[in-house]
């Protein structure tokens, strides 16, 4: 750099804003780095998935532990039913939308223990935010490990545009994971094959969606979502996670189908 300490990016760094728009734009210039392209990150739904039981459970984690020989795997955990009920509590009470984040996180931190004993003899490890630092090394180890989907926004949750629920929630916490170490997937899990029109659980004419962008997904203005608003906004401005995949958990193999690629259930693209 010309015995400069600084490149001319650094330069206006120290010296620019960092409200300056243009300035901003020169920092998204530098392609970034897949920390971790090898790894995929899967999401397991608590109320859709995790409460229904070992009827549910038992059998993905069999998946699971069949795969850890060719997959490296980050498992996240959804909150589910009793994080609902914490939250209408909650809410009753006049709690802000920061202590019912925290409420959540609690809950969802409960399912990914519960997974964390049941995958014990594996020596797959349950992690906190704090130890993100060591999950390359716990992957190269095990090849897998558990933490919990909610973000560590916790008190700093944004407020949502309407009512008081964390708007940030484990879909939108286990997406960041993904695009954060350039991972190679996102997968959900669920108790239905994937995006429709409507639920199918309560409309029987709701239509099957195996693959749509996210534009094309918010113009439909669906009254329900598979997956939470906030992670279709994040996936617009990606620079590594731009698709998703939800897929039906219930049916044996689609999780293995999934990791190899295969484009089973639902895909939402950012393109």
């Amino acid at each position: 750099m010309n015995d400069k300490i600084l490149s001319d990016l650094g330069e206006a760094l120290v010296s620019g804003s960092l409200t300056d728009s243009e300035l901003r734009a020169r920092t998204g210039t530098m392609p970034g780095r897949q920390i971790l392209p090898e790894a995929n990150v899967i999401k397991i739904g608590g109320q859709s998935f995790i409460d229904r039981g070992r009827s549910a459970v038992y059998p993905l984690l069999d998946e699971i532990k069949q795969n850890l020989p060719q997959h490296k795997m980050i498992i996240g955990t959804g909150a589910g039913t009793r994080a609902r009920h914490a939250y209408s509590v909650g809410v009753e009470l006049g709690m802000p939308t920061g202590v019912l984040s925290v409420l959540g996180t609690f809950v969802s931190m409960q399912n990914a223990r519960m997974l964390h004993y049941l995958l014990a003899d594996q020596g797959i490890p349950f992690i906190e935010p704090i130890q993100f630092a060591q999950l390359p090394l716990y992957l190269a180890e095990r090849q897998a490990v558990i933490f919990f989907g909610m973000p560590p926004y916790t008190f700093w949750q944004p407020n949502p545009k309407i009512g008081r629920l964390p708007p940030n929630r484990t879909d939108t916490g286990s997406w960041l994971i993904s695009e954060t170490f350039g991972a190679r997937s996102m997968i959900y899990i669920k108790d239905e094959d994937g995006l429709y029109t409507a639920d199918p659980k309560k409309d029987k004419h709701a239509k099957f969606i195996n693959n749509i962008t996210v534009a094309e997904l918010k113009a439909m203005d669906l009254p329900d979502l598979v997956v939470e608003h906030s992670v279709l906004d994040m996936m617009e401005n990606a620079e590594h996670r731009r698709s998703i995949q939800i897929i039906n958990g219930l049916v044996p193999g689609n999780l293995t189908r999934a990791l190899n690629g295969e484009p089973v259930g639902t895909i939402i693209s950012a393109d």
